[in-house]
């Protein structure tokens, strides 16, 4: 199997092999980015112009890690 380039994993979107989504409070959230910083697939994001965090559901494989590493408990996962 060869080697691909950096960057070639956005061609791949990954998002259909999970069995739950994160779904965020954005009442409760205080936008600190911890979930966009332990995001292994960089699956979220702060949209300034709305002033919250959006979730890629093309990439995002629902591992938890986003709600397990917020401090204000705004993620929470659901099952599909």
């Amino acid at each position: 199997m060869p080697i691909l380039p950096a960057g070639t994993s956005k061609k791949f979107k990954t998002g259909s092999w999970r069995f739950q989504k994160p779904e965020i409070d954005n009442n409760v959230c205080v936008k600190c980015l911890q979930c966009v910083n332990v995001c292994p697939d960089n699956s979220l994001s702060l949209n300034v112009k709305k002033n919250k965090i959006e979730i890629n559901e093309d990439f995002c494989k629902g591992c938890g890690i986003c709600a397990n590493q917020c401090p204000v408990k705004a993620i929470k996962m659901k099952n599909l």
